[in-house]
């Protein structure tokens, strides 16, 4: 068998269901079977807006899988291994590297953005990268890894701490990931959306203490929350002024606000609302990506374990599962937001 089926993006807004060779493996390379892969917040501008960085390239770097063959002998002992993967290939030479930042890295290459992904039957994946995940834990929750990595690393980056009040801005699938850890961490959760949030869903996570900022003030109700103190943590997870402000204004004295969200245009803030990062001498993160290692306190592996323990809940965060054939359904609803998701996955079945 010479080609698999595949969705490729020929040019901005065609993402072509075909047959598509089989990749090649290089030296140190494995081929990993894909049976699942979540479509990424970042994947719809990718397709229908900026495109990736050639033409043509199959997206899709949230995935896992089997690995079915290896190009060294060396790694057939990996072959039946159930997977996750880092999807960020790094050049292990500029100095964030060598410092073991790799999700830093200068000159790095990326699965599904800059080198074909899984939005197909198979990719080919260095060895490096591959997590392998436990029986107990299904491909569909092994996909979902990455943006849980991408949620606990944001967290780690504010050095959270037991009894902390964490108030996201935003409980999308990132957001309600990085609710799940910092309730696991022992601190309250506060969350505030819109009504483009589906609150029935996130009460069946476990989350009460929410509020609605298209029908009440954001900023009045965390701050009520909080008898006056404002909170420990702030995070931004929409990308959009208007929430970050709204972490500047509710962070308390001393406090922390972590960026998170990607932005969607370019920021500006009231000068009085400057002055709050002045005079209560906030602490600001910015966070990309996720550590990635092979200790047990890499992002990645606390991921898997945290999952396979059910520490985290992954498996209900996943709405809708669409094959690769059938995926633009999904691709709709997140583009167009015509009915409520959480993540939305691209199954591949024998």
């Amino acid at each position: 068998m010479d080609t698999m089926k595949a969705r490729v993006l020929r040019e901005v807004g065609n993402l072509e269901f075909c047959d598509y060779p089989i990749p090649q493996l290089n030296k140190g390379e494995v081929l990993v079977k894909v049976y699942a892969c979540g479509i990424c917040g970042s994947d719809i501008p990718r397709i229908f807006v900026n495109g990736t960085y050639h033409f043509p390239t199959i997206p899709g770097h949230e995935f896992s899988g089997k690995v079915v063959a290896s190009a060294d002998k060396e790694n057939e002992r990996l072959i039946g291994t159930r997977a996750t993967i880092f999807p960020l290939i790094p050049c292990q030479k500029c100095e964030n590297c060598n410092d073991g930042s790799y999700e830093m890295c200068k000159s790095y290459d990326y699965l599904g953005s800059r080198s074909d992904g899984a939005f197909a039957q198979y990719v080919r994946v260095p060895v490096w990268n591959i997590v392998p995940i436990p029986d107990n834990l299904s491909y569909e929750e092994a996909a979902m890894t990455e943006p849980c990595a991408v949620a606990l690393h944001a967290l780690r980056r504010a050095q959270i701490e037991i009894g902390d009040t964490v108030t996201i801005f935003g409980p999308g699938t990132i957001g309600m990931l990085i609710a799940q850890w910092a309730r696991a961490w022992g601190a309250k959760v506060l969350l505030v959306g819109t009504d483009l949030n589906n609150w029935d869903f996130i009460e069946s996570l476990g989350f009460y203490d929410y509020c609605n900022s298209s029908k009440e003030d954001a900023i009045k109700w965390v701050m009520d929350k909080t008898n006056g103190h404002g909170t420990d943590i702030a995070i931004e997870a929409v990308g959009i002024p208007t929430t970050a402000c709204n972490c500047l204004e509710t962070a308390a004295s001393g406090g922390k606000v972590i960026f998170v969200g990607n932005p969607h245009g370019d920021f500006t803030f009231p000068q009085n609302t400057y002055w709050q990062i002045l005079r209560k001498q906030l602490k600001i993160f910015g966070t990309w990506n996720s550590s990635y290692s092979d200790t047990k306190k890499s992002d990645w592996n606390l991921v898997v374990d945290a999952a396979a323990s059910g520490k985290i809940n992954l498996k209900k965060l996943i709405t809708h599962k669409f094959s690769l054939e059938n995926m633009d359904k999904g691709l709709d609803i997140m583009k167009n937001n015509t009915e409520f998701f959480a993540k939305i996955m691209v199954v591949n079945e024998d």
